[in-house]
């Protein structure tokens, strides 16, 4: 069997010591924004514009950005981390989609969830989680969310 993998990007954002998740629908657990990454954009693009369209916010990506520039190449901004997801597994154990995610940090300026696009989660699913939160939770969270999402909230707040 084949896997199908598809690139995305998500961005963890965070405001006064808190990040913001949603229970997806689809997949059923505790996620932050992001989503498919399209043909013309560069993953810190794509991560900017999910949030943007998920929650309404305007996040500034806290990333590390290189410092290589030349006629043919410049540094993008770096993502926190990237993660090999596993989307669909099969009984037999064979992985049959997977995401190659560009997680990001971001800093929003406030915690009013309105989304800008048109098929969006109602704000009201959206919820903001401390730290402590996220550990008080974490039987229902899965747990690189949890680990990320505290590891968003310690950067951004220094």
């Amino acid at each position: 069997m084949e896997t199908t993998r598809h690139f995305v990007a998500t961005v963890y954002p965070v405001c006064d010591g808190a990040t913001l998740l949603h229970e997806h629908d689809r997949l059923g657990m505790w996620l932050p924004p992001g989503g498919h990454i399209d043909r013309d954009e560069l993953p810190h693009e794509a991560a900017l514009r999910e949030c943007h369209e998920e929650t309404g916010l305007e996040v500034d990506l806290v990333a590390p950005h290189g410092t290589i520039e030349s006629d043919a190449a410049r540094s993008i901004p770096e993502p926190q981390h990237f993660l090999l997801e596993d989307i669909n597994v099969h009984e037999s154990g064979q992985v049959g989609h997977q995401h190659v995610d560009f997680v990001f940090y971001g800093q929003a300026d406030t915690r009013e969830v309105d989304p800008a696009g048109d098929d969006e989660a109602h704000p009201e699913v959206w919820e903001w989680f401390t730290a402590e939160e996220l550990d008080a939770r974490a039987g229902e969270l899965p747990t690189d969310v949890v680990e990320v999402g505290k590891r968003a909230i310690e950067t951004v707040s220094k």
